[in-house]
């Protein structure tokens, strides 16, 4: 197995993440959306998450890109502007290579640095990996919604996973190199 590096996602890479995206959204219930979508759908979005400064990062090694990862405001309103919401993706046969930890872990140094204060996951309660994973990295499950969702013919539940990312006491509070390692 090669060594993978994380980079910026570029337009080169859309092929890729839309293939992995749409693998999540008709095998698995890591998206709730129902449809697949196509290139433009990605360069759309990469440009929405570029254009807002939220990154948009891949794992590649010498077969290409094998995972991407992001995150954006949680919520729309302005008092959520220091809380994200993150997603991960790997390629179905690379998982298990460490790759969404990888990807997660530079997720949370950019956040930090981003003064960002709380990082949030919403996984699938059944997904067990990525919710041990999310807990290995030091997120802790503040909630759990049942029956939000539907995929395939079932409800899901939802379970919040939080990672607060500095100790400032208050939001206005500069960030120190303490608080944002």
């Amino acid at each position: 197995m090669s060594t993978v590096q994380i980079r910026d996602a570029v337009t080169a890479d859309l092929e890729t993440i839309t293939e992995i995206h749409n693998h999540a959204v008709v095998h698995t219930t890591a998206i709730w959306n129902e449809d697949a979508v196509d290139v433009d759908d990605r360069a759309a979005w990469l440009a929405d998450r570029t254009a807002k400064g939220y990154p948009v990062i891949v794992a590649v090694d010498d077969t290409g890109v094998v995972g991407y990862a992001s995150y954006a405001q949680w919520r729309p309103h302005s008092g959520y502007r220091r809380t994200v919401e993150h997603s991960v993706y790997v390629r179905g046969a690379q998982r298990g290579r460490g790759i969404g930890k990888t990807l997660m872990a530079e997720l949370v140094v950019r956040a930090r640095a981003a003064g960002i204060h709380v990082m949030i996951g919403g996984i699938e309660s059944g997904n067990v990996a990525s919710i041990v994973l999310h807990q290995r990295l030091g997120f802790a499950e503040v909630g759990r919604m049942p029956q939000v969702g539907a995929k395939f013919g079932r409800w899901l539940d939802l379970s919040m996973l939080q990672l607060t990312l500095d100790e400032r006491a208050t939001p206005d509070e500069p960030l120190t190199t303490d608080a944002a390692s």
